[in-house]
């Protein structure tokens, strides 16, 4: 069994291989927001439990089991997101941080009844998509808006930018998931976006576009 702070740990870690093979210190000091000493000193703890390989400067890769205890971490952090959104009326930009204290509850049975629940949700209120009790994703096709060319249509599926102000942002714009939106126009200059959303035209930048994700892509 992991504490608090290992796990914290292994989610960060799990979060940063989606990006590549090998994560550095450095970043997963960036993201703890703590020093690389103490990163290298919490690494080798975790790899005396087995749960990753490191090589000094070559970087950390968790192993099955690490990847298995982070999976699991990852899939309550999800699933409460889920109930604080559909059961206790959060918004989706208030629940990170409530989340992040929930996920560390060890009750293998609480964590089940809350996923029938809630009807054993596939996704987050973010769009990410929640494993199943054996670690099990489901396999979910988007494309990034920013990718999208003019006259091309789909449907808001999830972002990859989870701070507080870009989902207000978001959520001002009318920009949430399930949402079907149409690209107008491309600008050429600073690749701003032009979209229609509900018979409304809106302009995003091109740094927005590219955190939104869609799917059901139809093309012009």
């Amino acid at each position: 069994m992991q504490s608090f702070t290992e796990e914290n740990y292994l989610k960060v870690i799990y979060h940063l291989a989606e990006q590549t093979n090998n994560v550095q210190t450095n970043a997963i000091a960036e993201q703890i927001q703590t020093k690389p000493a103490s990163v290298t000193d919490m690494i080798k703890k975790l790899a005396e439990k087995g749960l990753v390989d490191y090589i000094k400067y070559q970087g950390v890769t968790l192993t099955d089991k690490g990847r298995h205890a982070a999976v699991d971490i990852v899939r309550k952090h999800r699933l409460w997101e889920v109930f604080l959104v559909e059961k206790l009326n959060f918004k989706w930009d208030e629940v990170h941080d409530v989340a992040e204290e929930l996920e560390h509850i060890k009750s293998v049975s609480l964590i089940e009844r809350l996923d029938e629940f809630l009807g054993f949700p596939k996704a987050d209120p973010h769009g990410d998509p929640i494993p199943d009790k054996n670690g099990r994703f489901a396999k979910t096709q988007f494309i990034k808006l920013i990718e999208l060319k003019i006259g091309d249509s789909g449907t808001i599926t999830g972002v990859s930018q989870h701070s507080s102000a870009f989902l207000k942002h978001l959520e001002k714009l009318g920009l949430t998931l399930g949402k079907q939106i149409k690209i107008s126009d491309v600008t050429d200059f600073d690749g701003s976006v032009e979209i229609l959303i509900e018979e409304k035209q809106i302009n995003i930048s091109r740094e927005v576009a590219k955190h939104i994700l869609i799917s059901n892509n139809g093309k012009n």
